[in-house]
């Protein structure tokens, strides 16, 4: 029997696509072949018919025909001001993919398999094992092998919760602060390791902490605009000790300055004047030593000559000489020493007795630093530069007013309370250091015109 003939036309797949997205093919020419019927039938309005029905049911949740007409219609009487609110606004800037993702179905999720609710055993899992270990019953552990947890390292291992799981979460890895009990238990099993010490901050004693210096002094009373003949007189004197000492200070250091400088000052001769020259007849007889020495040493060198008998002689009798007052040097020291070993108590004594006094010489050195301390550190060097001293701010007779309103103000609160920082040791000593004007200068330069003259 032969096989049917078929043309070109219906041997050719029509192409066409469906608005759902199913694989049909509606245009087709010939339907002759039995293969050829269920292929190209078009179940475009079918397919349509069950894509509704679908998304009805995933935007309701059922599908229109089954569900009430009161819940899908209402009559409104009074109306709602809140719907407004409630409706989704409408955003140009929303993308797209952001509108398709806050549409969700109102079916619910498919759950990848079903989870049936297992029944609690009414016997723990430690009375189990106790009950399988009375009975004498075997247990399997991992990889379906038999465990017996009381035979620990006869190649069984234990099924129980261990130490580490039953104390997990309570310690932080990150944390520096450890427990003296938790140290133990750590190091109980590894000996070996070394036990890491807590480091604790150095304390260190600042001078700060020995002051007893007001932050604010309290002036003095011949400070006032109409102040007390004595107390002005007393505050006139001792601001003229304290200028007077800068004087000094001055005076000193300019003499140094002076003699610095007259040290490298050059003279007619043309050296320093701290340099000593030598007088011409010094001058020639160093010469002449020189001279002789050269002369010396350019003769050969003689031989030395085989000592007489009554040469060695006379160098042994001086050897023996020699050792004989050593021996006798060793015998001194030897008893000198031995003295020195029978006064050993009363040397114990006098030693002692110097270092307790030197020791109360320390302690008063101390004590004295601790009371110059209280009064602040005014006057001494810290570091590189000195703490200044509190300034004397008094005025003379003639420039005292008698009432507020003619007062001169005296002195700066900021420098003040700048200084009085410190002398109480809270800012390190500091010198103005005022801005330096950057200096230019011109360069000139000459150019070769006498070669640029096209």
């Amino acid at each position: 029997m032969s096989k049917p003939t078929t043309s070109k036309a219906a041997r050719k797949t029509p192409t066409g696509a469906s608005k759902i997205g199913a694989p049909s093919q509606p245009k087709q020419t010939s339907r002759k072949g039995k293969k050829a019927w269920r292929k190209n039938v078009n179940l475009e309005e079918v397919e349509e018919g069950l894509e509704e029905a679908r998304h009805e049911e995933r935007v309701v949740g059922k599908p229109l025909t089954k569900t009430k007409d009161s819940d899908l219609f209402e009559i409104d009487v009074k109306g709602d001001d809140t719907i407004k609110s409630r409706m989704p606004r409408f955003s140009s800037s929303q993308l797209t993919s952001a509108k398709i993702l806050a549409q969700r179905s109102a079916v619910p999720a498919v759950l990848p398999r079903a989870t049936a609710q297992k029944r609690k055993s009414g016997v723990s899992y430690e009375d189990k094992s106790r009950l399988l270990r009375a009975g004498k019953r075997l247990r399997r552990g991992p990889l379906n092998s038999y465990v017996d947890p009381t035979e620990l390292g006869q190649g069984s291992a234990s099924t129980e919760v261990s130490n580490a799981a039953k104390k997990s979460g309570g310690y932080d890895a990150w944390t520096d602060e450890v427990s003296d009990s938790d140290a133990e238990e750590r190091f109980a099993d590894n000996p070996e390791q070394v036990k890491k010490r807590k480091v604790r901050a150095p304390v260190h004693h600042h001078p700060k902490d020995d002051m007893k210096v007001p932050a604010i002094h309290e002036p003095h009373q011949g400070t006032s605009y109409n102040p007390p003949v004595n107390a002005h007189q007393e505050l006139l004197l001792k601001a003229h000790q304290t200028e007077e000492r800068r004087l000094q200070e001055d005076a000193k250091l300019a003499e140094v300055k002076n003699k610095m400088h007259s040290s490298t000052t050059i003279t007619v001769d043309g050296l320093p004047s701290g340099m000593l020259l030598e007088t011409p007849v010094e001058m020639l007889e160093s010469d002449d030593e020189v001279d002789e020495e050269e002369d010396g040493g350019s003769a050969p060198a003689k031989r030395p000559q085989r000592k007489t008998k009554q040469q060695r002689n006379k160098a042994e009798k001086r050897r023996a000489e020699i050792y004989q007052k050593r021996l006798l040097a060793d015998k001194a020291a030897q008893k000198r020493q031995n003295v020195h070993l029978n006064s050993m108590k009363s040397l114990r004594l006098s030693v002692e007795e110097r270092l307790a006094l030197r020791a109360k010489v320390l302690e008063s050195r101390k004590a004295a630093v601790r009371q110059k301390l209280l009064q602040g550190i005014a006057g001494k060097r810290v570091g590189k530069h000195k703490v200044p001293e509190r300034e004397v701010e008094v005025q003379l007779g003639e420039d005292l007013s008698e009432n507020l309103r003619t007062l001169k103000p005296e002195g700066n609160l900021f420098k003040d309370r700048f200084v009085s920082m410190q002398e109480r040791a809270l800012i390190e000593p500091r010198v103005r250091v005022l801005p330096s004007k950057r200096r230019t200068r011109d360069v000139v330069y000459e150019k070769h015109a006498w070669k640029r003259f096209a």
